[in-house]
Order: C-alpha cells, then sequence, then structure tokens
C-alpha cells in the first residue's frame, strides 16, 4: 500500500511503500508520548524505507533519545526520530539496526487508513499517570515490549498490503 504522509505545516511531504498499513500499536513510552504523542501515546506503522521519497527534506530534523537504563546510566538511542523543524511535526522513525524499515507515525500519514481489528497497548509500564488507556475486547496489553513484530501481526491477521 502506498502511504502518503505530511508534516502540519505542509513544508515536508513523504510517501512510502508498506505492506504493514494497519495501525494497531499504541506505544506509550515517555519518548513517544513526549515527542508524537495525543491521548498519551503514539502509534507507528511499518514501511519499505527504500522507498521512501521526501519533499522539503532540508526541513527535516533528527532528534536521538537518552535512554537510562537499569543501572541509572544514560545512553543515546541509535533510532532516528524524524521531525519538522518548522511545526514541529513527528514523521517517521528509522533505526540503524533494521536498515530496511521506515516506522512513519500514523498521526503525519494522509492516506486513509484500515481500521485494526484489535490492537497492541505497549509499554504501559511507562504510560503518564493521567493516561487512561480504552482496551477492546481483543486488544493486546503489555508493560514493555511484546515479542510479536508489526509484520508478525499483520502476518497473523492477514491483513498484510500487497
Amino acid at each position: 500500500m502506498q502511504l502518503s504522509g505530511s508534516c502540519h505545516c505542509q513544508s515536508v511531504r513523504f510517501q512510502l511503500e508498506s505492506r504493514h498499513p494497519y495501525p494497531f500499536n499504541l506505544c506509550y513510552c515517555s519518548i513517544c508520548r513526549k515527542t508524537a504523542g495525543g491521548g498519551g501515546f503514539a502509534i507507528n506503522l511499518g514501511g519499505d524505507a527504500s522507498s521512501l521519497q521526501v519533499e522539503g527534506r532540508e526541513n527535516v530534523r533528527i532528534y536521538r533519545a537518552r535512554i537510562q537504563d537499569e543501572d541509572d546510566q544514560t545512553e543515546q538511542s541509535p533510532a532516528q526520530r524524524h521531525f519538522c523543524s518548522l511545526c514541529g511535526t513527528a514523521l517517521w522513525i528509522w533505526d540503524p539496526r533494521w536498515p530496511e524499515l521506515i516506522h512513519p507515525f500514523a498521526s503525519a500519514i494522509d492516506t486513509p487508513l484500515p481500521i485494526p481489528p484489535e490492537r497492541t497497548h505497549l509499554m504501559l509500564g511507562s504510560k503518564a499517570s493521567w493516561v487512561q488507556p480504552h482496551f477492546g475486547e481483543n486488544d493486546k496489553r503489555f508493560d514493555e515490549y511484546p515479542q510479536e513484530s508489526i509484520a508478525e501481526w499483520h502476518e497473523r491477521l492477514g491483513r498484510e498490503a500487497n
């Protein structure tokens, strides 16, 4: 499925191919919540990095989050969160550990997206106290990251785009 997206001020427009277009993964981690979340969570999709085309790339900046480990040591995440430098819209994440993937934020996608039959609520252990998640009957819940990937979720439910 071809996905088209943009920032709020329209200075950045992008498109990419996605075999995994269902916005089912709600991430409640503090990084997603503070950099891209509305409602206390962010939703990432899966896309083919080699198909990414960007207009207005000169307006794109990258943020690499600082992550604290179990020993209170802080390190910089390798994941690159791309955002518009003019309006602040979170656009996509690219991580060198999985260079073939782009994870656009569903909130930046302009293409109508399919409604998922179930959702995965992840990183609930770090959600803000004011957030009250709304769980559907078939929704999955995880305090941290689930073992199932975005691709595996789409495959399990037969929801891959051709």
